[in-house]
């Protein structure tokens, strides 16, 4: 897997940015962005100053907050080199954690203690998009003889799990 360092991390990237409270950042930043980010890299990471997170030019840059965060409040991120991964390869080396009490769903980056099915993060992205619309919509489960909450479990566990589509897996419980 590619190694990310402060000449690269900026291309094409998936990140989660940890909220830091007790940095001061100084005054000589590496760099400052034409939307006034401003970064600082150290030999661990990169400490990021922003008032945008999210979608951050061809980026993916999450961050963790506290509970007090409010967008568009300038907050202070630090993210690891190791936490940085390319979005624009075909490298299957993102997998999708599911939370069926908070009916929720989100990507996960490989780690070595994630043992799921993993896939490209073009594809994890369909696949989010789909899970949080059979979350959020009932229609599709009329058509099944099954309660709801389990026809939910049972499909979205095989769909964030497998290379079947949709489709097949919605089928298959016919």
């Amino acid at each position: 897997m590619k190694t990310f360092n402060k000449n690269n991390f900026f291309k094409y990237t998936f990140c989660e940015f940890q909220q830091v409270d007790d940095f001061d950042f100084p005054e000589n930043t590496n760099y400052k962005s034409k939307s006034e980010s401003a970064y600082f890299y150290t030999d661990e990471g990169v400490y990021r100053k922003s008032n945008h997170w999210g979608r951050v030019a061809n980026c993916r840059w999450k961050l963790i907050a506290d509970k007090n965060y409010k967008n568009q409040n300038i907050v202070i991120g630090f993210a690891k080199w190791c936490d940085f991964y390319p979005i624009n390869s075909q490298e299957k080396i993102f997998g999708i954690q599911v939370n069926f009490d908070k009916k929720t769903a989100k990507l996960q980056p490989k780690t070595q203690t994630l043992h799921q099915h993993l896939f490209c993060y073009s594809e994890a992205q369909k696949r989010l998009k789909q899970i949080q619309h059979l979350f959020t919509n009932d229609k599709w489960t009329n058509y099944f003889d099954v309660e709801i909450d389990e026809l939910r479990l049972k499909v979205i566990s095989k769909f964030s799990n497998s290379n079947d589509s949709l489709q097949e897996i919605k089928s298959s419980f016919k």
